[in-house]
């Protein structure tokens, strides 16, 4: 099937490419892996208060206000659809089902995913006391000991958020300084319930079918030892959805894919947009735009 258009990544970027390429009149296909649009914004539990125009109870609502505009434009949708092969100079996908498409341009918006620790029991227990949100998962916590990976403002923010329901909130970071800006350090360091563990690294997560146990390891002196935990939340940054792309596309030393101030990218008629070439300002707004 032939497109003027591809977009690969059905976040608030790639949504926004669908509307533009409806508006000026160019027929697009929408590719997304998962099998709903939202991309990050199905990450985001907190309000949004900060795209202009519109309020938000969480990512999902502002999702949703997307789509429903979407609705009323034309471009071709497939969801779940895992990309095998993409040659990006002859401007063909193929999917793991077969399907096969080929376009004038193509827009890569496959946005970033968050870091892992690769880590023993960090896929296994996936659900099972590894959780994916203060915000959204702290009913899970209540009356446990958690255990939180990180030292930006993403893992401090989650400290506050799980210390008032965990019995105890340990904060685990490799390093001994903070990414973290004050307004989230200074009023954990006031919590009685919270700790915080520096030059400390996870090594595993221990269990029978939950979590039950995490193992750390002091960077200094090498010691190891194990901590009671029933409840896990890995924050330690995000890395841009760039692995289809790193054969051909110039990447940054971080992996984000460069572009001009056109978005253009070093292969002609592809492009790049949103948070997978905008890694100064994950924002919606910068997404959308």
């Amino acid at each position: 099937m032939k497109f003027d258009v591809i977009i690969i990544g059905g976040g608030a970027a790639g949504l926004s490419s669908a509307l533009w390429c409806d508006d000026l009149g160019l027929n697009s296909l929408l590719l997304e892996r998962d099998d709903e649009l939202g991309g990050q914004l199905l990450w985001t539990h907190n309000r949004i208060e900060n795209h202009l125009g519109v309020r938000a109870e969480n990512g999902t609502e502002l999702r949703d206000i997307f789509v429903r505009q979407l609705n009323e434009r034309k471009f071709t949708l497939r969801l779940g659809a895992e990309i095998a092969d993409v040659d990006l100079k002859e401007k063909k996908i193929r999917l793991e089902n077969g399907e096969k498409f080929s376009a004038d341009s193509i827009i890569v918006a496959t946005g970033i995913s968050r870091r892992k620790l690769n880590i023993p029991g960090e896929k296994e227990f996936r659900g099972k006391g590894i959780i994916k949100s203060g915000k959204r998962d702290g009913d899970q916590a209540k009356g446990k000991h958690a255990v939180i990976v990180g030292g930006g403002d993403a893992a401090f923010e989650n400290v506050l958020i799980l210390s008032e329901v965990a019995e105890k909130v340990t904060l685990i970071h490799r390093r001994e300084g903070f990414s973290a800006r004050k307004e989230f350090t200074e009023p954990v360091k006031e919590i009685s319930n919270a700790e915080i563990l520096t030059d400390t690294r996870l090594t595993k997560i221990i269990g029978e079918n939950k979590v039950e146990r995490v193992e750390i390891e002091n960077k200094k002196t090498g010691e190891t030892r194990k901590l009671s935990a029933q409840i896990v939340l890995i924050r330690i940054g995000v890395k841009p959805n760039t692995d289809l792309f790193k054969e051909t596309l110039e990447l940054d030393e971080r992996g984000y894919i460069k572009i001009d101030y056109l978005c253009r990218t070093n292969i002609r008629d592809i492009y790049a947009v949103g948070d997978v070439a905008n890694p100064t300002s994950l924002t919606v707004s910068t997404a959308v735009g």
